[in-house]
């Protein structure tokens, strides 16, 4: 008896473990030697709303293609063999005839769109090489608990559409460049050790965060930058009224203008941002640290506020690290 219970033991121990596992796992290569020479395909390959992770290894490669990822689609891990030659790349922009003569929008520029949620990528380069032609978003993201590591991703004006009000998302170590409003949205998102480049005398971010939401946008531990010859970038300008943006222990460079944030009047919709937007730093360094001359209306957190910016906190209890 003692021996059958040992054996159950071990198979149902044994199941549970496997239950952590990726129950497929598909390769993309450009040579047709994996299952799929398009991530499209791969994607559209897994089971919707499948049992457990999916695994899409994607091999070394720039793959010409517009993903979108469908709300049907849960808990895919997509990663590439390295982050510098695995690119996914388009070059949509807002203005552009689509197939149908249509102008697109801001909205349907992305070159990757992530509608489902668990979403998990590493070690790739997300592209829009659409430049000064008008809004071209590199990666677009809806769905909840979504990670993005060790990645790059470009584009000029919106690069990082982070969208709706019920998305959490997770960013570390990736490098991230733009022009204008390069990071904007709704969503709660962290950025934790990212490079953020500044390609353009302009903004970074434009959080459009509604009032329900105790977070937007925040930076921890990051490293501002910029293209030689750019000289006078804000932090951020807010979208929307209740925009949340935070940068706690960032290295700014000598880019960043003194006042540090920008209300961005003229929008006769909404003509004083200023007055419920909630922009704060901590611990800011480097030559654009000193936050002496920021703006009248944003904020200097206390060391006793850090408590409020642990992982769970801000995502309502989901750490992205469990």
């Amino acid at each position: 008896m003692k021996k059958l219970f040992l054996i159950l033991f071990i198979l149902i121990t044994q199941f549970l473990l496997a239950g952590n596992d990726p129950y497929i796992k598909i390769t993309v290569a450009k040579d047709g030697s994996g299952d799929f020479t398009s991530i499209q395909k791969a994607i559209n390959s897994i089971r919707d709303l499948g049992p457990s992770e999916a695994l899409v290894l994607i091999k070394s490669g720039t793959y010409n293609e517009k993903v979108i990822i469908p709300s049907s689609k849960h808990k895919i891990i997509l990663e590439g063999e390295n982050k510098n030659n695995t690119i996914i790349t388009n070059n949509d922009f807002s203005g552009k005839p689509d197939s149908f003569n249509e102008k697109m929008t801001t909205f349907n520029s992305y070159t990757l769109l992530v509608m489902g949620d668990d979403i998990n990528i590493s070690n790739l380069t997300i592209q829009n090489s659409s430049c000064n032609q008008g809004q071209a978003v590199s990666l677009h993201v809806e769905g909840d608990r979504f990670i993005i590591k060790n990645s790059i991703i470009l584009g000029c004006q919106d690069t990082i559409y982070s969208a709706t009000n019920h998305s959490r998302q997770y960013f570390e170590n990736c490098d991230i460049e733009g022009t204008t409003d390069f990071i904007f949205g709704q969503a709660t998102v962290v950025f934790k050790n990212c490079t953020i480049k500044s390609l353009a005398d302009s903004y970074i971010t434009a959080a459009a965060t509604e009032a329900d939401r105790a977070y937007g946008f925040v930076f921890l531990n990051c490293k501002l930058i910029a293209k030689e010859g750019i000289t006078k970038v804000y932090l951020g300008r807010p979208w929307r009224p209740y925009a949340k943006t935070v940068f706690i222990h960032t290295e700014m460079g000598k880019h960043i203008v003194p006042e540090g944030w920008n209300p961005w009047k003229g929008d006769k919709m909404f003509p004083d941002k200023e007055k419920t937007a909630y922009y704060a730093e901590f611990g800011s360094k480097g030559e654009g640290g000193n936050t002496s001359h920021r703006v009248s209306w944003s904020k200097q957190l206390a060391k006793k506020d850090l408590k409020n910016y642990t992982l769970e906190k801000i995502f309502n209890g989901w750490n992205p690290h469990k």
